[in-house]
This record gives C-alpha cells, structure tokens and sequence, in this order.
C-alpha cells in the first residue's frame, strides 16, 4: 500500500493534470475523435477495393475511388528465398526466417501493418535499391503446388507479392504493385512464358504501378499495406498513409491466386535483390498480420515460412494468433540497443 504522503502528491499530480487538460480538452477531444476517423476511413479502403482493373487513389474523407496513371514497372525483382537458407538462431527476419498467417481454407485478403513502431529512427537497405529510407513493405503468398499455371510442370511452383517499394522506379517516388513468379519453372532449361523475364531457373513478372509517395521510415506506424485476389476477378494491393490511399488492381488469372492462397507473409525487409533493411540500435515493432478468410477459425503462426528473399537485421519475438472476424496474428521483432540482430523466434 502507498504512503499517505505518496497518495497526496498522486492526487496531486492528477489534478495538476486534469487542470492542464482542461484548457485544451475540446482540441485533444477532437484530434482523438480524427484519429479514429482516420482509422475507420482506412479500414473502409481496405475493405472495399477499387471497382476495376487499372491504377486508383482516393483521399480522406471521401471513400470514393479516383482514376489515376498505371506506369510499366521496371524489371527489377524482389527474389524468393535462396537456396542456402537454414533457419535457427542467428538468423536475420526474411530469406525464410519469418512466421507468416496460416488459414483453414482460403485467403481473399491479408492486411499489414505496425501497431507500435517503437523508437525507429534510422533505417538503410544495404543492396538492391541501397540507402536510408530505402525498404520494401511485402505481402507475400505461400508458394503455391500444383496450380493451372504451372501446367504440370515438375518442380514448378507459383508465387505472388504485393509491395509498397521507394524510389523503385523513379527517384522521389514510390511504387505500389504487385509480382508474379513461377519458381523452378525452367530448372530444365526451359523458356519462360511470353511476357516472363528469366531469374535464374525461375520466371517473373510485374503488374504495372501506381505512382505513392516515398515515405522516410519514421513513418512507418502510419503505413498499412493490403493484398487481395479474387477467383475470375481481380488482385489488389493498396497502400495507406493516413489520409492517402495508392491502389492497382489487375486479373487473378496470372498466377490464380485466389483458388490456392492460404498462408500469407507480411513484413518490412530491404528494398529489392535480396538486400537487407538495416534498423537502428532499440529499434522495437509490433507487426500485425490479419486475413479474410473462408475460416474465421483461429489461425497459426507458421514459423520458418516467410517466402521472400530480402530481410531486416531485427530479431523476431514470439508470435500469437487469434480468433476474429479477421483472424491475425501478432508478433514482434527488434533490435537491443547494442546491436545483435537475428534472433530466432517462437510461437505462443
């Protein structure tokens, strides 16, 4: 039990509070009242994609989806895992060493986002498009066995990104789009599909891109990132950015995501080329993987099952899933003030 003197300075400092407040109550009342708003309207976004094919944006407070320019996005790529990985403590998070969302059923929709971003203040990508401020935010799918696409071709296995990547194809601008890939697909030395580029033995390829802004990664609490795909209808990924939203939708049928997708990556690694995003020293995030779903069953956090191969040099926590409407899960990652990135992690 506190002393009577602890309990009057505690009083005290409560009513000095209150007192400070109440100047200002009705402004604090009211920006409480637009953050929420603000959360409600993303979530709004989120849940209701642009109504066709092409690129969109639409801002705050309007719901309302606006025509904008699709651009051919560039033939960089943002690699699958490889080969060499082994997971395990001394890990960095990516290239494998990753939880991703586990669903009975089917996926139609998995968002991403960081509840808490935590004492971020610096971030570099150390290959690919290299850095500060240079990162990708990727939903990745699992990869995908037996699918139409592959035809029946041994080995061959199909994979989709949704990505929210700076400066990927301009300088001082971001790129929101989505990549398709048929890994192993030419492991015989067989030419990939028209319209495919070669990486290796696999084939990828990219929908075109809406133009986002570039966003530094002090921000990054405020970016949310989603991927959908429909059965004979459309993929989207939409990025948000407090009262901004970038969206591009294109048919399911390159990769036909949604007859196949049930486990879902979602993190924040380097930006493209298998490079590494580099956090500063007590650098903490919470990261927050929610799905619709056929099940609204409580999920699994499946461990060593990320897809992509870029990274961060953060150390992964456990993870815990749960029950909802839109069944997530939730895990952290960080990096001690001293360094020592690549922890492993664990499930709850």
């Amino acid at each position: 039990m506190p002393s009577k003197n602890h309990a009057n300075a505690h009083l005290a400092l409560q009513t000095a509070l209150v007192l400070a407040v109440a100047g200002t109550a009705s402004g604090a009342f009211a920006a409480t009242a637009e953050t929420a708003d603000h959360a409600v309207w993303q979530q709004v976004i989120h849940d209701n994609p642009a109504p066709s094919q092409g690129c969109f944006h639409a801002t705050y407070p309007s719901a309302i989806w606006v025509k904008d320019q699709c651009r051919p996005t560039p033939r960089r790529f943002v690699t699958p895992p490889r080969p060499t990985t082994t997971f395990g403590k001394g890990q960095v998070v990516g290239n494998g060493n990753d939880y991703s969302i586990g669903v009975r059923g089917t996926i139609s929709q998995t968002v991403g986002s960081f509840p808490l971003a935590y004492n971020v203040q610096s971030e570099y990508s150390d290959g690919g498009i290299a850095g500060p401020n240079e990162y990708t935010l990727q939903i990745n799918s699992q990869f995908g066995e037996g699918t139409a696409i592959c035809n029946n071709i041994p080995y061959c296995l199909a994979w989709q990104q949704f990505i929210y990547s700076p400066d990927y194809a301009v300088d001082g601008s971001a790129a929101v789009f989505m990549q398709y890939w048929l890994i192993w697909y030419g492991y015989d030395g067989r030419s990939c599909p028209d319209g495919w580029w070669t990486y290796g033995p696999h084939c990828y390829t990219n929908s075109d891109y809406v133009s986002a802004p570039d966003v530094p990664i002090t921000q990054l609490g405020s970016e949310k990132l989603s991927g959908s795909a429909r059965v004979g209808g459309n993929d989207t990924v939409t990025f948000t950015l407090g009262n901004t939203a970038y969206s591009i939708s294109a048919p399911d049928s390159k990769v036909g995501l949604g007859s196949w997708w049930n486990a879902s990556e979602f993190n924040v690694v380097g930006n493209a080329g298998g490079s590494q995003a580099v956090f500063n020293d007590g650098a903490f995030l919470m990261t927050n993987v929610a799905v619709k779903a056929t099940s609204t069953a409580k999920p699994q956090c499946l461990v060593n099952a990320g897809t992509t191969g870029e990274t961060n040099n953060l150390n992964l926590g456990p993870c815990a899933a749960y029950s909802a409407a839109m069944p997530f899960i939730r895990f952290s990652q960080s990096l001690p003030v001293g360094g020592g990135g690549g922890g492993g992690g664990g499930e709850n």
